[in-house]
């Protein structure tokens, strides 16, 4: 993730989540999975295009995926 996107950015676009919305749900309701971050956000629940890059099925490919904020926010 070397692009630095604001926390208004819409991540999920069937869900409209935000990644504000994301890493609110990591860091402060203990979302370590994408199961998790979907239970309590909707992200990813819809389509799955935002939750990995195998999984988009859209022209144009995502510009950040559920995995990666989920990788840089759970590094221990």
């Amino acid at each position: 993730m070397a692009k630095k996107f604001p926390h208004s950015y819409e991540v999920c676009t069937c869900k409209h989540v935000s990644l504000g919305e994301i890493i609110h749900s990591i860091k402060e309701r203990d979302a370590n999975t994408l199961e998790k971050i979907g239970d309590l956000t909707d992200a990813g629940t819809c389509c799955k295009c935002c939750q990995d890059s195998s999984c988009d099925i859209g022209a144009e490919k995502m510009e950040l995926y559920l995995t990666q904020i989920l990788e840089k926010f759970t590094k221990r």
